[in-house]
């Protein structure tokens, strides 16, 4: 327990399709708070895109480095916090064109940052000297717009 949640810590190999283990680990401790299936789902979702942007773009694809996952169970809401082992990402992303996506013009890929952005109330990344971090933050009552 860590400031009074109760926190438990996921690791997984820089591989792609681990995210799911996170995404389903979180998923069952958001239905063990009592989260409905609709922010259930929007959590899953947030998860899995930031660990693989922890995994592809954080550790690019380096499986020697790892991603920790630390979910920490409040009160009123759950904190997820992704963290790789790589120098993180260089710049800042840029905002996706959703209709050049669908004519094809730009790469269907880009959309993780915005669509996490979209899926929980709080969304926080940090980069530090020995990797970098999305932190999420999803509420038992939902604050979103």
């Amino acid at each position: 327990m860590i400031n009074g949640a109760v926190v438990a810590e996921l690791k997984l190999p820089t591989r792609r399709s681990f995210e799911t283990g996170a995404m389903n680990t979180a998923a069952s401790v958001a239905e063990l708070m009592g989260f409905t299936t609709d922010r259930i789902e929007d959590l899953k979702t947030a998860v899995a895109e930031a660990c693989i942007n922890a995994i592809e773009h954080g550790n690019q694809l380096n499986e020697r480095l790892g991603v920790v996952v630390t979910l920490s169970m409040g009160g009123e809401s759950l904190e997820v916090k992704i963290r790789d082992e790589g120098a993180g990402v260089k710049g800042q992303a840029r905002a996706p064109d959703i209709d050049r996506k669908m004519q094809g013009e730009e790469s269907p890929r880009g959309m993780g940052m915005f669509l996490i952005q979209a899926l929980v109330d709080e969304v926080e990344y940090v980069s530090e000297k020995n990797g970098s971090y999305a932190r999420l933050v999803i509420h038992l009552k939902e604050t979103r717009d």
